[in-house]
């Protein structure tokens, strides 16, 4: 596998522009499915997890903006044993609830997305404040998805 430069420095700029694109148009919450599908998109195409280490906007905002302020602790064992499973897994019915109730309508599925994604990003702070900044990298449901399946790839 050829060696990709990293955005990490910079790739923030795109989870502000969603949340600030989002709140003028709630329409735009739809830009919400690229953040969700690109990790799963790279482990398809057998890139493993790269997303999470390279391109990640949501990893790259919580990084540079909580490193002087987070506590530093270690994330607890379970959550990281337990946490991404429980995570995604709640999150996989809220969602298919969320997107059932919008519909075909425009509006209310961007609104689903934002909320979505201004949740999890919400947990992401309060987790990288009390633990490492990245503590969220760690349960991400996104990046479990893209870790089951490299691993079903290698299986199979």
């Amino acid at each position: 596998m050829k060696k990709r430069k990293s955005h990490q420095s910079w790739s923030w700029i795109f989870m502000v522009l969603f949340i600030l694109l989002s709140i003028l148009d709630i329409r735009f919450g739809i830009l919400g499915f690229i953040c969700m599908t690109m990790p799963m998109y790279h482990a398809i195409k057998g890139r493993g997890k790269i997303h999470c280490s390279h391109y990640c906007p949501r990893g790259s905002i919580l990084q540079k903006f909580l490193k002087e302020i987070s506590f530093n602790n270690t994330l607890p064992t379970p959550f990281r044993k337990h946490g991404k499973k429980v995570l995604i897994t709640i999150m996989i019915i809220l969602f298919s609830f969320s997107m059932y109730h919008a519909g075909p309508n425009i509006y209310r599925i961007g609104f689903a997305l934002f909320r979505f994604m201004t949740a999890s990003f919400a947990l992401g702070i309060i987790m990288g404040v009390i633990f490492k900044p990245r503590s969220w990298c760690q349960v991400c449901p996104m990046g479990y998805a893209a870790e089951l399946i490299t691993k079903a790839k290698k299986a199979a």
